[in-house]
């Protein structure tokens, strides 16, 4: 029998190469339990080296602290992420006031709001008040803060004092991982704190993410899925984790 050193180094290498791994088979593979092999994975999930789903557990495709430049991410999934925004635009209604988080999918939800009228919109994304400056019918609201160059958002204390003077109809927000336990997640701690008082001063939350987002977490929590009202995503969503988000509550649009 192997060391459970080495047998936990053997199933990181088999999910590098497979992606996923089942813990019948590698109870057969190992000649030990399956209860050990769920222990197995437990512990290697809390050092962030996987993610346990539903008999097994699925791969991490990329390090939980990696924060791409908004020029990078406006290359990735950009067909999914236009028909996302275009599907977030149809829940914004006339004299709505809406906050839009930083983000390429929130980016691509900003082009689709010419002909609303009366809009507010609160953004701490210097690229989307940029976007929606040349529209008459809408009225654009940037809170003070520290630039993050890789996201063009701003953030820290004033920009989350700036926010806590507003209350808000809708909140658009982008997310990099959607973890069915852990909630949704972003890389940078500012960020995340931004977003948590972006959601209390929202009457509704919206969170608009690719499929890639799914099963994935990244450094810093914002908050459980059950304080999503609606996810917009496309249709490569896996059917077993729609069906459980949906048990909690969230409707799932799929773009």
């Amino acid at each position: 029998m192997k060391s459970t050193v080495s047998r936990r180094t053997m199933i990181l290498e088999k999910l590098e190469a497979e992606n996923q791994v089942n813990v019948s088979q590698l109870s057969e593979e190992f000649g030990i339990s399956e209860v050990t092999i769920r222990n197995d994975l437990a512990q290697l999930e809390e050092k962030n080296l996987l993610v346990r789903a539903r008999g097994g557990a699925i791969k991490i495709h990329q390090r939980v602290g990696l924060d791409h430049q908004l020029l990078k991410k406006n290359k990735i999934n950009i067909k999914e992420k236009r028909k996302i925004g275009k599907a977030a635009a149809k829940l914004v209604q006339n004299n709505d006031t809406i906050i839009i988080d930083s983000g390429s999918t929130t980016s691509e939800f900003a082009t689709n709001l010419e002909g609303i009228s009366n809009l507010n919109v609160i953004t701490n994304a210097l690229n989307i008040a940029s976007q929606l400056s040349n529209l008459k019918d809408i009225n654009v609201i940037v809170p003070g803060g520290f630039l993050r160059k890789e996201s063009l958002s701003l953030v820290g204390t004033p920009a989350e004092s700036g926010f806590q003077n507003y209350f808000c109809d809708k909140v658009f927000l982008g997310v990099d991982g959607i973890d069915l336990e852990f909630g949704l997640t972003t890389p940078n701690i500012e960020e995340a704190h931004l977003n948590q008082k972006m959601i209390a001063i929202s009457k509704q939350v919206i969170v608009l993410a690719d499929s890639s987002k799914f099963a994935k977490r990244s450094l810093a929590y914002i908050c459980p899925l059950n304080k999503v009202d609606i996810l917009i995503t496309d249709e490569g969503i896996p059917k077993g984790i729609k069906k459980q988000i949906e048990s909690l509550g969230v409707n799932i649009i799929i773009a």
